[in-house]
């Protein structure tokens, strides 16, 4: 029997997880959406993409969770999408009603998933899916550090005219402007960032990475959507195939680098259980301080959501 995967939102972001995933040949997709006609339509168009670039998988659309029962994989994209000017903070009471209910209609059809959450705000939005489905911590995992680690590698690689292919880079923390860049454990094939790039210029590096999902806002109006998608199928394909790949995810964390309760991003193994193991990097006092720093952030916000569940 073939992998199944649903993917909640058929906006930009879901669209393009469907896609990525099809092109991957993760297995069969669901994709599901309020609007009447649009994942019906956007799965048949994908669906007839099949015989045009050589994947044979099914895609079904639907405006309710039905078709989805028994997926592996569910990956929530559904909520609003930031706008300019607009916080990934300023959205957390808007989706927090949103992922609670999409969640409950997950669980209800597959309580065997395992659940990627994508909506921003991130963190706080993985915590959401959490508490709501009462999932083991291992099968509710947040797509932050995948995308904000291509981030790095893609404006190191840049930065120095080499391959992204060559780029190492690490970055920790919520998924937000207190994230944090490592730039001790990045490098080109082994050579320090620091043998590379002046300090200076690292630090406006570091910077517009923490400001990498602003930069496109402004610049086209609405979230990014390709990068992000291709982040969370990253993360099913290593599930699903069982790939046990290390990659930064925002998994919640009780008592490892002295964080409890909250959703962050740190380096984790992805397989067929969710995520197997976190691994506990040692930092130097200025990154731990840091990292506290941006759990500290997405922790104001987790409290806003407790509020509002009444825990």
């Amino acid at each position: 029997m073939r992998n199944k995967i649903t993917v909640v939102g058929a906006g930009n972001v879901g669209a393009n997880c469907a896609v990525w995933a099809a092109k991957k040949e993760l297995g069969d997709i669901v994709l599901v959406d309020l609007v009447q006609g649009v994942p019906q339509g956007k799965s048949l168009d994908l669906l007839q993409t099949g015989p045009v670039e050589d994947f044979d998988i099914s895609l079904t659309g639907a405006n309710d969770y039905g078709p989805t029962a028994g997926s592996d994989v569910v990956i929530i994209t559904a909520g609003l999408a930031r706008k300019p000017g607009m916080s990934r903070d300023d959205l957390v009471l808007k989706n927090y009603a949103v992922i609670k209910e999409v969640t409950e209609k997950v669980v209800a059809e597959s309580p065997d998933s395992i659940i990627i959450a994508v909506t921003n705000p991130l963190d706080a939005m993985a915590h959401v899916a959490l508490m709501v489905s009462k999932f083991p911590k291992n099968r509710v995992i947040g797509m932050a550090g995948v995308l904000d680690s291509a981030r790095f590698r893609a404006f190191i690689a840049q930065e120095l005219d080499v391959s992204v292919n060559n780029v190492t880079a690490v970055v920790l923390g919520g998924h937000g402007d207190t994230m944090v860049p490592l730039v001790r454990l990045s490098s080109v094939e082994g050579i320090p960032l620091t043998e590379l790039i002046p300090e200076a210029r690292l630090a406006e590096i570091v910077k517009r990475t923490r400001n990498g999902g602003a930069e496109i806002v402004g610049l086209m109006g609405t979230s990014a959507y390709y990068a992000p998608a291709a982040s969370a199928v990253e993360m099913a394909e290593s599930i699903l195939r069982d790939r046990k790949k290390v990659l930064p995810c925002s998994a919640y964390l009780e008592g490892e680098y002295g964080i409890d309760g909250l959703f962050v991003g740190v380096p984790c193994k992805l397989g067929s259980n969710g995520i197997e193991k976190i691994y506990e990097i040692t930092l130097t006092d200025s990154e731990t301080a840091d990292l506290h720093k941006s759990a500290a952030s997405v922790k104001e916000l987790v409290d806003i959501i407790r509020n509002k569940m009444g825990e």
